[in-house]
């Protein structure tokens, strides 16, 4: 059970191709299904622990404080695990610095609004809606690469994300139009889509500060944010909410939060197996297309009913996600295959 991607990927290239095909085939279709059903799942049990009539549990601040504590216990117990019992898990070792945590800290931050951001647009809104109503985070990843990193942006990279920013206007309307709309809803899935960019920003910039390791950034960043969510719990009341609340020592509910930790921790594993079975490309048309089967099913579990405008308002937001990706993944590869100016010197000078 490898944690963390340590070994040789020229190796494990060679070893992939050495195995058959079928056989290869049914490990992406593994890796890609658990990747689907951990997703879909946590959104929906999220979704009932946020805002469930039958729950009725109004403190979105502590369910994302509880998530972010099972994270760290988890991260800590397998290093624990890793360490008294080599090579049953491949895990890094865990100990809590302050001055790394202090180095962390700003990502944590922004960490800590994307959290709790993407949990209130979920509280708000209905599981149909929620990917388009976080549906800019590419938007503001172009922006925000503009404004912070001075990266240009090529034409048709700009066209798909006008498609996005159409589909999100249309789904708000028809939103509106059936009812439904939460603005506040909306604006904290905007105000999420703007922290997962900012958050992918700052990761690159913090990374060494953890010596590169992802489990590690995870760990600190959980832990600050446990910290940092204390003085929030206290000053909005949902201590208090808490203690009132009648299924406080009921082992489902408690349960239901731990899953809830559980997946919050495993969808960052599964993510990066995805990743490594497949390609980054593969993987956003996969998480495009899990975003698809999961407003198909929200729709149909909680019996509404959609206008062919509504379900155009989706089909945009994730017909311009994917051809984003297929024109970013186009000019990286062109990039790529460009001969290097000095090299051509190099060559020509040696001629």
């Amino acid at each position: 059970m490898a944690l963390m991607g340590t070994s040789d990927p020229s190796g494990e290239a060679e070893a992939s191709q050495e195995k058959p095909f079928v056989l290869r085939a049914l490990q992406i279709a593994l890796v890609v299904s658990l990747y689907w059903v951990t997703s879909i799942s946590m959104v929906f049990l999220n979704k009932y622990l946020l805002d469930s009539p039958s729950l009725r549990l109004d403190t979105p601040i502590f369910v994302t404080f509880y998530q972010c504590l099972v994270t760290v216990l988890l991260c800590k117990g397998l290093s624990s695990l890793a360490t008294c019992c080599p090579g049953t898990v491949d895990f890094p070792a865990l100990h809590l610095d302050l001055k790394v945590a202090r180095s962390v800290l700003p990502l944590s931050v922004v960490f800590i609004g994307m959290i709790t951001f993407n949990n209130l647009c979920l509280k708000y809104v209905g599981v149909a809606f929620y990917n388009v109503g976080r549906s800019l985070t590419t938007v503001f990843n172009v922006l925000l690469s503009y404004l912070l990193l001075k990266q240009t942006t090529s034409f048709y990279a700009l066209l798909t994300c006008s498609v996005i920013i159409g589909g999100f206007w249309l789904g708000v309307d028809q939103e509106g139009a059936e009812g439904t709309l939460s603005w506040t809803g909306t604006l904290f899935g905007v105000l999420a889509s703007l922290c997962v960019s900012l958050n992918a920003i700052y990761t690159k910039k913090v990374l060494p500060a953890v010596d590169g390791s992802i489990w590690r950034l995870t760990f600190y960043n959980n832990a600050n944010a446990c910290v940092l969510f204390l003085p929030l719990l206290l000053a909005l009341g949902e201590l208090r909410a808490l203690l009132a609340f009648p299924q406080l020592g009921s082992a489902h509910f408690w349960a239901m939060m731990t899953l809830g930790g559980l997946f919050g921790f495993a969808i960052g594993y599964v993510t990066g197996l995805q990743i490594k079975f497949t390609s980054p490309l593969t993987h956003n048309v996969s998480g495009t297309a899990k975003a698809c089967a999961q407003t198909v099913l929200a729709v149909l579990y909680y019996e509404e009913a959609k206008s062919f405008l509504w379900w155009t308002s989706n089909m945009m937001v994730l017909g311009g996600s994917s051809a984003y990706t297929w024109v970013r993944g186009r000019e990286m590869k062109k990039t790529q295959e460009e001969p290097h100016p000095r090299e051509n010197e190099k060559s020509n000078m040696e001629v």
